[in-house]
């Protein structure tokens, strides 16, 4: 065989190995997830974690660059040459597929967290208004602990560094409880790309090779806390979106700093007036004149921030990142994220809020 066609033969292998992983998941977590993933992690984390800027970023920009140089080069000889052209570009994607599972996407096959801390899926109606009202409470008091002032929305104290030191403390309190949310050597970046990401409508991501948590340095400052934690439960192996923002949630409310927990109960308290909303409105109106007008605000700043990045680019964008969702276990796509409030609600039926 011809060694032009290993790697996209390679590539083929994987995808359908890749189909049979689902049914496996005992043995992801087992083998990959709690044993060979953290190894990598840790050793990725160890390495670029000190460095202040994004390398992932920086690597990201320069694979763009070399991808523009190699169309630029290949325009010419296309016709005559395409099966080869096509072979280098299946060996390419070979190589990078590989290298996102091995590195990290592996965990989209794990055994789910509701599994795993033997939490509910289902809840009714009342449980949702009940733990409203219940964050309604909480966050309406830290709220006035910070401000003072039922009316003054919060203004976010600390610089991104600070904030991305500040986050070990929720992390380290929560693994006390729970071991396997033990979090070591941070590597928390302000993203090079956070324009584009903010067009794209995304506070932040993880990349697969670096492991590097890439924050959005633009966004509403109050929504850091949460997003740099929920980024950060995506570094220890947890793929699944809803299941980062549960574990983001209970990391920002345990920490000891009053802002991170507002920043944890206000983010919470938004999707479940959300959902409440969409599932009766008579009953949203009611309940949300229970809302501190100050965590109003810090929601309608949130809301004016987003819309004057709006354009065709979000739409594209999340229409493609919903799909990857779908494909990769996640079957309810970008309405995964909303889904926490499952584990959220079912959790504290057990557990003081």
């Amino acid at each position: 065989m011809k060694k032009k066609f290993i790697l996209p033969l390679f590539l083929l292998c994987q995808i359908l190995f890749l189909q049979l992983l689902p049914f496996f998941s005992d043995a992801v977590e087992k083998h990959y997830s709690t044993t060979l993933y953290p190894k990598i992690a840790k050793f990725s984390r160890f390495i670029l974690g000190w460095i202040p800027f994004s390398v992932g970023d920086c690597l990201y920009f320069l694979v763009f660059l070399l991808i523009i140089r190699w169309l630029w080069k290949s325009r010419k000889n296309w016709k005559s040459n395409w099966k080869n052209y096509i072979l280098q570009m299946l060996s390419a994607i070979s190589v990078v597929y590989f290298l996102f599972y091995f590195l990290w996407a592996c965990n989209y096959f794990r055994v789910p967290l509701f599994e795993k801390m033997h939490i509910q899926r289902e809840y009714s109606e009342k449980d949702l208004v009940l733990f409203t009202e219940k964050l309604i409470s909480k966050t309406n008091s830290i709220h006035y602990k910070i401000t003072q002032n039922k009316k003054l929305a919060v203004t976010f104290p600390f610089s991104k560094n600070e904030t991305f030191l500040l986050t070990q403390n929720g992390y380290n309190r929560l693994s006390q409880q729970y071991p396997f949310f033990t979090y070591s050597n941070t590597s928390i970046k302000n993203s090079l790309f956070s324009l584009p990401l903010t067009y794209m409508g995304f506070g932040g991501y993880l990349n697969p090779f670096t492991n590097e948590a890439e924050i959005n340095g633009l966004m509403p400052d109050y929504n850091l806390p949460f997003t740099s934690c929920h980024e950060m439960a995506h570094q220890m192996g947890y793929a699944s979106e809803s299941e980062c923002n549960f574990i983001s949630f209970l990391a920002t409310t345990r920490n000891q700093n009053l802002y991170f927990q507002y920043s944890g109960y206000s983010y919470a308290l938004r999707y479940c007036l959300g959902i409440l909303h969409y599932q009766n409105e008579v009953l949203f109106k009611k309940i949300i004149k229970k809302v501190h007008p100050g965590i109003l605000k810090n929601y309608q700043e949130s809301e004016d921030f987003w819309a004057q990045y709006e354009t065709p680019i979000e739409t594209g964008f999340k229409y493609f990142y919903d799909n990857f969702l779908k494909i990769n276990q996640q079957k309810d796509g970008l309405d995964s994220y909303s889904k926490f409030v499952d584990l959220m609600v079912n959790y504290y039926k057990t557990q003081p809020l």
